[in-house]
């Protein structure tokens, strides 16, 4: 992760689509098709969580 040096920035990016996704997926109750895709948005950004959110979290940013 040198090569990376604003690793929290894309973190912080990560967590703002996912807060975005929920409120769109919660809002969407008259809109199934909104709905459904949102929940495929976010396991989308469930992956990139897992591949850079888990590192930030567990501070694993080699240094």
């Amino acid at each position: 992760m040198k090569n990376f040096s604003n690793l929290n920035g894309v973190n912080d990016k990560i967590l703002k689509i996912k807060q975005l996704l929920l409120e769109l997926e919660t809002e969407a109750k008259i809109f199934p098709a909104l709905s459904r895709n949102s929940k495929r948005a976010l396991a989308s950004i469930k992956m990139l969580e897992l591949n850079i959110s888990d590192i930030v979290t567990f501070d694993l940013i080699d240094s």
